[in-house]
């Protein structure tokens, strides 16, 4: 399992969520508190954020090593500032290598991807049923061995056909279920909204208030001990952007 989260709001310092915050994604890795199945988040992790005055298509940094004993990024952090970002911590499924192209998050054009789960089978069989879906160009683009890069591929793939991000999670969570079981929290954004599911694995939003006050935060966990934080219940699509008033639970995925 991992834990991730997302922002969307006005421009904020990259270690105002990742690391100051009493219960912060460094914290997650090492102490999650609603994790499902493993202990720790200690095979890596990364953030990728959205700088307008650059372009479209987010900056990202990515280690294998563990977030609490990787002191090389906080200073960056607390100097980097962002309207948006995505990150997350990793406990990757065995035997999944340890190297940094493994980690969330994934990204394509404007888009970063996380996966907070996995995909049951996915080495004895069920990867090879789902590359044959993805097109050759974006098989190609595939670096490592993780499910989350083959979902991420064939996400991108449903975008470019035509569909929403909501239509392209539920369609990839709907494929993927009809041939195996899994965790699949899925979250997807382009730095103006942010697309996520839940199956299996706790997610929560905080809008508008305390560590999300003029914006979005969608995480894991609750990053503090705001009673503003909401449950996103479980096999839910749901969909926040920055203003903090459009968040809403849409449908429930098919299993």
């Amino acid at each position: 399992m991992c834990r991730h989260l997302a922002y969307l709001g006005p421009s904020r310092s990259l270690s105002s969520v990742l690391y100051e915050p009493a219960h912060s994604l460094e914290a997650q890795g090492r102490t999650p508190r609603l994790q499902r199945e493993g202990a720790v988040n200690a095979d890596g992790w990364g953030v990728g954020w959205w700088d307008a005055s650059v372009g479209p298509e987010p900056a990202r940094f990515r280690t294998e090593r563990t977030m609490w004993t990787d002191q090389t990024f906080r200073a960056t952090a607390e100097v980097t500032h962002a309207e948006a970002f995505v990150a997350a911590v990793r406990n990757a499924s065995s035997p999944t290598p340890i190297e940094a192209i493994g980690n969330a998050p994934f990204t394509s054009g404007p888009w970063l991807f996380s996966l907070n789960g996995f995909v049951a089978g996915f080495r004895s069989g069920v990867r090879e049923q789902l590359v044959p879906a993805i097109t050759r160009s974006r098989a190609r683009a595939i670096e490592g061995s993780s499910d989350s890069e083959v979902l991420f591929a064939l996400v991108l793939d449903q975008l470019d056909a035509g569909g929403t991000p909501a239509e392209a999670l539920a369609e990839v969570t709907s494929r993927v279920l009809a041939l195996a079981t899994g965790k699949l929290n899925l979250l997807l954004s382009d730095g103006h909204e942010i697309t996520a599911t839940t199956g299996g694995n706790s997610l929560f939003f905080l809008a508008g208030r305390g560590l999300a006050a003029g914006g979005m935060l969608l995480a894991s966990e609750p990053l503090d001990d705001d009673p503003g934080w909401t449950s996103v219940p479980d096999e839910s699509l749901w969909i926040g952007t920055a203003d903090g008033q459009s968040c809403q639970l849409l449908k429930r995925t098919q299993r």
